[in-house]
């Protein structure tokens, strides 16, 4: 069952207009990635956070056996927008040939990305590994559990207080995969986004984070495009062609918003590991687009 929370401009104030059953809130899988990387411009405006030039291995002195093949050089951006060229298989459904497994046990997560060859750098390959290496610079630049972060710098000043985030075996939050929302309060930090990270007067987010992050990096090889944790593409809407932003989770979760509509749509879903349930959401997103008028 595909379920959906929308807000546009034609709909003032914030409104979500939604098929989700109950209040409960809903696993997002990995929609999480989008949230942590706002998590991350936060504290790179706070001054905590390093270039994202800075070689990610420069960051980790207990890994200084891996600084080889051309491992030493891969950067923080490229970890945003999974271009770094680490060998790393992550399809749809799990099971033993899927990397993620191994982030729920691994003791350093950044071993286990970096410790594998370089195949296709500046080459997008979507790599949950890249996610979990973010989140672990993020807790340890600001002294504090990711999702204590959150709770602080994201979700109080949204107003955002039933959530959870799903920790692994050894009580780490999944930043790739592990947050759980309301749909209505999805539809807020997608709010958030179409006001460049402003919320109440208040600038939560920086506004440049919000632009370059949703700015199209890289292509992914599928007509679409991805930035820092968020995807991108085009939809027919209102008389023309529009570009959308968007953060993707498994099963047909789904956060979109079109900026230039003033556009927010929200889509869970209980497909986890069917892929037919995405292509499902983004035709339903699609549904929607088209039924604007100018």
């Amino acid at each position: 069952m595909l379920q959906c929370a929308m807000t546009t401009r034609f709909l003032a104030p914030l409104l979500a207009l939604s098929l989700f059953a109950g209040a409960a809130h809903h696993d997002l899988r990995s929609v999480s990635k989008s949230v942590t990387s706002l998590l991350w411009g936060i504290a790179q405006e706070e001054g905590r956070m390093p270039g994202l030039d800075t070689p990610v291995l420069d960051l980790y002195p207990e890994l200084a056996d891996l600084k080889t093949g051309g491992r030493e050089a891969v950067t923080v951006r490229q970890l945003f927008t999974m271009s770094s060229g680490l060998s790393w298989e992550e399809p749809i459904r799990y099971g033993m040939n899927n990397d993620e497994t191994g982030l729920y046990w691994r003791s350093s997560q950044a071993r286990y990305l970096f410790d594998r060859p370089l195949v296709a750098k500046n080459v997008f390959n979507y790599n949950g590994g890249a996610t979990a290496v973010l989140a672990d610079i993020l807790a340890r630049r600001t002294g504090m559990p990711l999702q204590d972060y959150a709770q602080r710098k994201l979700f109080a000043p949204l107003g955002i207080t039933d959530w959870e985030w799903q920790k692994d075996v050894r009580g780490r939050p999944m930043s790739f995969a592990g947050l759980r929302l309301r749909p209505r309060d999805l539809a807020t930090i997608g709010q958030l986004l179409l006001q460049r990270g402003q919320w109440q007067g208040k600038q939560v987010v920086p506004a440049q984070w919000i632009d370059e992050s949703l700015k199209p990096h890289v292509e992914t090889g599928d007509g679409l495009q991805y930035g820092y944790q968020w995807w991108s593409g085009m939809v027919e809407a209102a008389g023309g062609r529009h570009r959308w932003h968007a953060g993707f989770g498994n099963g047909g979760q789904r956060l979109f918003i079109v900026p230039a509509l003033a556009l927010v749509v929200v889509i869970t879903a209980g497909g986890y590991d069917d892929a037919g349930s995405g292509r499902h959401a983004n035709a339903l997103f699609r549904s929607i687009a088209a039924a604007l008028t100018p």
